[in-house]
């Protein structure tokens, strides 16, 4: 079913994947055309927010594109609602609507504040597929040694044995329980990374889940197929089966291993990943048809609900996930300027906030595309290094992997640790934002057209607001060492206490340590 609306003069939108944040705002003349029907990375909201106030919902994944000045639309159940005359009130109304925060509202429920208080660490860049107990010991070491504060530590992939038995591989980590009691001493709080895939080939598949040895409850696990087949799925790592926790077993299954790593080992919680749309979608079945219960949108909420329940958790994949106090963070960044570099952070982060996701992390900084450790005589660029700590500094959070002192010395070292710095500064100011959103469920990280609505901010998507009173202009553009800042209305100060008026935009300098961010002071 096609549904069409006319764009008003004016008008701009906002929506469908935090993948294409780059894509936002769309207007009456943009080449758009994007296909949603089959899902997508990141966070996903069957949603379009305008700048006039009017928002457009279905329930189901779209296709969605611009011709002769209509928003085009190809799926069911679209509603078109004029909730008002601005971006923000379109927000409010698809929220109260559609996501309303009822996990912080109804249920209490509230994110642990050790996210937001310092810097996160993840050992991905460091280690790849190859963490070992010696190496996370000495990362964590360096991290202090560094003067970097001990916060939140992911221990990525590769800590594990076959994909799906969430067991230490001891080959690699001879102690875990003395190493996550170490990390503890230090101060870390300890994640481990986990994924609801199951590789399928070899004999100890076969013995734990399908031979008349298996138990009864192992033999109900897994995705079906419509002749009740174990269903396999393609992922970055190959075939694999993949747990389907819309249902008690799995769920029960999952959480007992789980349940295990936290009270022998001393693990905090978990870094979920995989389980995105796509990966359960019924044409990703490799060997048979969907059950006709199959439901890829359902599959995605369920193991994105199951995962939140840990105090400590992330997730970078949700279709119609938003209005949950659940951390999410943007999809794995490249190391570059442009393309899916530093250039999307801040486009794709004001996007996951309209889609009901405030308590938002940039990816790792330098990038966690892995691929990036493998190319051949790769010299990391510093510049590139500093502005990405810098861009992420006022976030709700900020996560290393690259190990700063590794790729980075002098006074770019002293930047990207002063980048660190601030954002535990500011803590206090960021937790009182996660606060007000938990409540609100309005974004932390804005555009300046929501806060600031018919002024000609709709397109500018290099700045962000924190809240309604802090501005943040981080440099984007390598080889830049000054940059255009627009300040809405107010009466704005920098760091250093010089005060400028709203309402002009205005060139100022921003060499390779300056941060540029602003306090509404009138």
């Amino acid at each position: 079913m096609e549904y069409r609306v006319k764009f008003l003069e004016g008008e701009y939108f906002w929506g469908g994947s935090v993948e294409r944040g780059t894509d936002m705002p769309i207007h009456a003349g943009s080449n758009y055309r994007r296909d949603f029907s089959k899902g997508g990375s990141n966070q996903m909201m069957p949603l379009f927010l305008s700048n006039l106030g009017r928002y457009i919902w279905s329930e189901h994944p779209f296709k969605v594109w611009v011709e002769a000045g209509e928003l085009c639309f190809e799926g069911s159940g679209f509603e078109l609602v004029c909730a008002g005359s601005c971006l923000r009130d379109a927000y409010l109304a698809a929220m109260e609507a559609h996501f309303p925060f009822d996990d912080t509202r109804k249920r209490g429920k509230k994110l642990a504040r050790e996210f937001f208080e310092v810097a996160q660490y993840n050992t991905w860049m460091e280690f790849t597929y190859d963490p070992t107990q010696e190496g996370v010991l000495a990362y964590a070491h360096a991290i202090i040694d560094h003067g970097f504060a001990p916060g939140i530590l992911i221990i990525d992939e590769g800590w594990h044995t076959r994909y799906g038995l969430w067991e230490f591989d001891f080959h690699k980590f001879p102690d875990p329980k003395g190493m996550i009691d170490e990390l503890h001493a230090l101060g870390f709080t300890v994640m481990l990374w986990v994924t609801p895939l199951v590789t399928c080939d070899g004999q100890s598949f076969i013995r734990t889940y399908i031979s008349p040895f298996a138990t009864e409850e192992s033999k109900n696990l897994f995705l079906r197929t419509s002749d009740g087949k174990i269903a396999i799925v393609e992922w970055w790592n190959g075939f694999s089966a993949i747990l389907d926790m819309r249902k008690e077993g799995d769920r029960k299954y999952l959480d007992d291993k789980l349940q295990r790593l936290m009270r022998d080992f001393g693990v905090d919680g978990f870094k979920f990943d995989g389980g995105n749309y796509a990966m359960y979608h019924p044409e990703n079945i490799r060997n048979g048809t969907a059950a006709p219960d199959h439901d890829a949108a359902a599959l995605n909420i369920a193991w994105n609900e199951f995962g939140a329940r840990y105090p400590f958790h992330e997730y970078k994949d949700t279709f119609k996930g938003g209005g949950k106090a659940t951390i999410q963070r943007l999809l794995d960044r490249h190391h570059t300027w442009d393309r899916n570099g530093l250039n999307t952070i801040i486009p794709c982060a004001i996007l996951q906030g309209l889609f009901g996701h405030p308590f938002i992390c940039p990816d790792m900084i330098g990038g966690g595309e892995w691929t990036y450790n493998f190319i051949p005589g790769l010299v990391p660029d510093t510049e590139l290094f500093v502005r990405m700590a810098q861009a992420s500094a006022l976030f709700p959070m900020m996560q290393f992997s690259w190990a700063p002192w590794r790729v980075l010395s002098g006074d770019r070292f002293a930047a990207v640790l002063a980048a660190a710095k601030l954002h535990r500064e500011m803590a206090p100011e960021l937790i009182r934002l996660v606060e007000m959103a938990e409540q609100t469920g309005e974004p932390i990280l804005r555009c300046l057209e929501y806060n600031h609505p018919h002024e000609g901010y709709a397109e500018i998507s290099d700045e962000f607001m924190l809240g309604r009173d802090l501005l943040v202009c981080p440099v984007i553009t390598k080889g830049s060492l000054s940059r255009d800042v627009v300040f809405p209305a107010g009466r704005w100060q920098d760091a250093e206490g010089n005060r400028y008026d709203g309402g002009q935009t205005l060139r100022l300098d921003a060499p390779l340590h300056t941060l540029l961010w602003f306090r509404r002071i009138s």
